[in-house]
């Protein structure tokens, strides 16, 4: 298997970034620096990543799991929290979060070993639409609908044109669902509070076109194989 992509499916980086570090000295085969990303790594080769020793498995798992609020979404935390790997403690396989959802935000998470897919869908750049069931304080008015749908400043950053659908209003709350791309920080609890509206619960129920459904807090499942081929498909 080719050096940039041995690396990128053990989890460390994209290829790009794998063949980035072999020219700058950064990968080791066996113990001696390796600078050619046209290498072919075969069984028994120990590889290394700035001194970290991947471990690379052919069996790939997919998961999906609906994160509670409370927990990290990290292998693991520095100062004791509770962690999501603690939700997925009976998988054998050494797995991690694809990407992130806030400490206060549940929902779905993809959990994997395929790094070469978690990559994809976590760079910015591949604008992979994220969904979210939004409960909002306040009346989100036509005006500040259409800002949200339009974009709206959030610290030096305009969020990108967004799907917004209120799905009931009181007079005191709304529930809405939103669908965005990008990843920024915080980005839907600061979209909602610059236009007056801040987030009292949120929760991500779909990936593209990989949905939440009935899948109960705390739970995983293994992601069926309609599922994984279009996630797949997204990279072709």
């Amino acid at each position: 298997m080719r050096l940039n992509k041995y690396i990128a499916r053990a989890g460390a980086c994209s290829r790009r970034k794998a063949d980035e570090l072999t020219i700058n000295g950064n990968v080791r085969i066996n113990g001696v620096v390796m600078k050619e990303p046209g290498y072919d790594v075969v069984e028994g080769d120990e590889v290394e990543v700035n001194g970290k020793l991947l471990s690379f498995s052919e069996k790939k798992i997919y998961l999906l799991l609906n994160k509670p609020k409370g927990y990290i979404t990290t292998t693991k935390d520095e100062k004791g929290r509770a962690t999501v790997m603690e939700l997925v403690k009976d998988v054998p396989e050494r797995i991690f979060p694809v990407g992130r959802l806030d400490h206060d935000t549940s929902g779905l998470l993809i959990m994997t070993n395929d790094g070469e897919l978690a990559h994809y869908l976590m760079h910015p750049g591949n604008e992979v639409t994220k969904r979210y069931r939004v409960f909002a304080a306040g009346t989100v008015s036509g005006q500040k609908l259409s800002r949200l749908r339009k974009g709206v400043e959030i610290g030096g950053f305009v969020t990108s044109p967004a799907r917004v659908d209120i799905i009931k209003q009181s007079p005191r709350s709304a529930l809405v669902e939103i669908e965005i791309h990008e990843g920024k920080n915080r980005q839907i609890r600061k979209m909602f509070s610059a236009v007056g509206c801040p987030v009292q619960a949120l929760e991500r129920i779909a990936i593209g076109e990989i949905r939440l459904g009935r899948l109960k807090e705390g739970h995983y499942r293994k992601m069926t194989k309609s599922e994984i081929e279009y996630l797949k498909k997204q990279m072709r």
